[in-house]
Parts: structure tokens; C-alpha cells; sequence
């Protein structure tokens, strides 16, 4: 009966504060009745489970996770040393871009990531490179393979002359000896990952270097794409075309990190500013720098990477 009276006696005051125009407060609002327990036995709705994963931009280098690793990778033409211990994680299904002047080392760096550079004679290289858990350096492993996990693309298109689009398409699975067994589906899907498919379905039986150079370097892409690697290597791209074609190749790579881990090479400041989640900047075949892209063109740690963003050398 009291703790009736003490509430009805609360209610009228704030009642009449709030008339006055004096806004209600923790000590005149009356006490707010206590919600009721759940009934027992009540079916409760399972709380969802939250799960934080960080955005890559906010993540930093030592806590990507790698698709792929270069550890203390030297690489030489004959007695000449272009690559001098370099350690690289690259990151799974994101853009890494690789800069520096021209003969720092960049290219024969993502050369060594497929095994191309050993191609070359009297080029050798040492050290590990890891796709995953596997060095794909150790005596086991079949450097065609590689090929097949890790594709190439190249500074200039080059779509093989005497083939048809389709048949450039189908090329690297030929080469590998594979057989698909809906080739005009793969060409279709292939095509279509690269944004070509509705510019070319018409003339499939056309040579390849028909095309512009735009749509031939796409054209390659798709080369490349058609045997389903899971790291695409871009040498250069877009240094041989149009600022057009380069746009179209841009946004292609924005898409492809979707579903493939990408390094590209690039002179391009801009473009490895536009494209790439991460940067690594090399000199004198020494790694300098390596840190998301946000950090590498705004605020750099070594004084040769700000030097060389900034125009003073390179």
C-alpha cells in the first residue's frame, strides 16, 4: 500500500514539473515497472554470432595472409645479380603492386614467382618461393604446374598471329594438354571475365591481332584466365595502350581480386595508387618498402621510397 502511494505521488510530481516546463529527470520520472521474467520454458531466439574480421585496409603487413612468399629470393643473369635476398609476402585474392626505376629488378622479381625466369639462359635463381605451403623450388615440383597455378601477362599484347580469338582462348589449356569438355563455354566464360565477350562474339573465328591493342591485351587476360590459375601476374599491362584501354584494364583488375591473388608490375604511380591494396618498392634489386598503399604514397618510412614517389630520382 506505501510503495502504491510512493509511485502515484511520483507520477503527479513529474506530471507537474513537466507542465511547468521543466523537463522530467532520473528524479522525478516515476520508477519504471520491472520487465518480466521469461516464461519457463520459452523458446529463446539463439543471439546471432558477431564475428569481426578487419578490413584489409586496416590491416597491417605482418598480418595479411599470403598466397604467396618469396623468402630470401636471389635471381642472377650469369655473374650479374638483379634480385639480392629479397623477402615478399604477396596477399591472397588482393592487388599487389610492385614499383621502382627501370632495372631495379621488378620484372625478373615476379618472373621468378612462375619460373619464367629460368627460362632464360643462364639465368638462375635461389632462395624459396612458397604458393601456399608448397616452395615451388624444391626438386619435386613440376615448373609447368606452377605455370598452370601462377599465370603470366605480359608488358606487350601478344596474341599468337596465326590463331583465331577462340583459338587463342583455348591456347594455354592446348599447351598444357588439356582437354576441355566444353571448349566454346570456356571461351565464353573466359571472355566474359575480362569484359570481351559481347565485342567478339561475332568474329571468334577472327585473328586475334585483329583486335586493338586494348582488347588484345584483354584478349590475353583471358588466355591467361582460362586456365584458372590462382595468381595472376601483370607485367606492365597497360604501358603500350591508350589511356582508355588502360581504364578498362583498371577496372578488370578491380574485379579479378575478387577471385584471384594479382602482382603488378608498374611505372605508373598512379595506377599502382588506383589499383593496388598493397606496394612494394624496389631498388637496385633490393626490396625498400613494402606496406599497404595508403601508407606507401602518404607517409612512407625510408627516405629513398619518398625520394622516388616524389620525382627525385627514378
Amino acid at each position: 500500500m506505501n510503495m502504491d502511494l510512493s509511485t502515484s505521488l511520483a507520477k503527479k510530481s513529474a506530471q507537474k514539473k513537466t507542465a511547468e516546463g521543466e523537463p522530467p529527470t532520473a528524479e522525478n520520472q516515476a520508477p519504471q515497472a520491472q520487465a518480466k521474467p521469461a516464461e519457463m520454458g520459452a523458446a529463446q531466439a539463439p543471439s546471432p554470432e558477431v564475428t569481426s574480421r578487419p578490413r584489409w585496409d586496416e590491416v597491417s603487413v605482418s598480418q595479411i595472409t599470403p598466397k604467396m612468399r618469396a623468402d630470401d629470393l636471389h635471381a642472377s643473369f650469369g655473374k650479374s645479380e638483379v634480385i639480392k635476398g629479397i623477402s615478399l609476402p604477396i596477399a591472397e585474392k588482393l592487388v599487389t603492386a610492385i614499383i621502382g626505376p627501370s632495372g631495379c629488378g621488378k620484372s625478373t622479381f615476379i618472373r621468378c614467382l612462375n619460373r619464367m625466369h629460368e627460362v632464360v639462359s643462364g639465368a638462375t635463381a635461389k632462395g624459396r618461393v612458397f604458393l601456399d605451403k608448397q616452395d615451388i623450388y624444391a626438386r619435386d615440383v613440376d615448373p609447368v604446374r606452377v605455370r598452370g597455378r601462377v599465370g603470366m601477362v605480359f608488358q606487350k599484347p601478344n596474341p599468337f598471329p596465326t590463331m583465331s580469338i577462340r583459338d587463342n582462348v583455348l591456347a594455354g589449356l592446348r599447351l598444357n594438354g588439356i582437354r576441355p569438355k566444353d571448349p566454346d563455354g570456356q571461351v565464353e566464360r573466359a571472355l566474359r571475365q575480362v569484359a570481351l565477350w559481347d565485342e567478339v562474339k561475332d568474329r571468334l573465328a577472327m585473328a586475334g591481332t585483329g583486335l586493338s591493342g586494348g582488347q588484345q591485351q584483354r584478349l590475353c587476360i583471358a588466355r591467361a584466365l582460362a586456365l584458372e590459375p590462382e595468381v595472376l601476374l601483370m607485367d606492365e599491362p597497360c604501358s603500350a595502350l591508350d589511356p582508355i584501354a588502360t581504364a578498362r584494364v583498371e577496372e578488370l583488375i578491380h574485379e579479378l581480386r575478387e577471385q584471384y591473388t594479382i602482382v603488378i608490375v608498374t611505372h605508373n604511380m598512379q595506377q599502382a595508387a588506383r589499383v593496388a591494396n598493397f606496394t612494394a618498392f624496389f631498388y637496385l634489386g633490393q626490396l625498400i618498402e613494402y606496406n599497404r598503399t595508403q601508407v606507401i604514397f602518404t607517409r612512407p618510412k625510408e627516405q629513398r621510397t619518398e625520394d622516388y614517389i616524389t620525382g627525385r630520382f627514378g
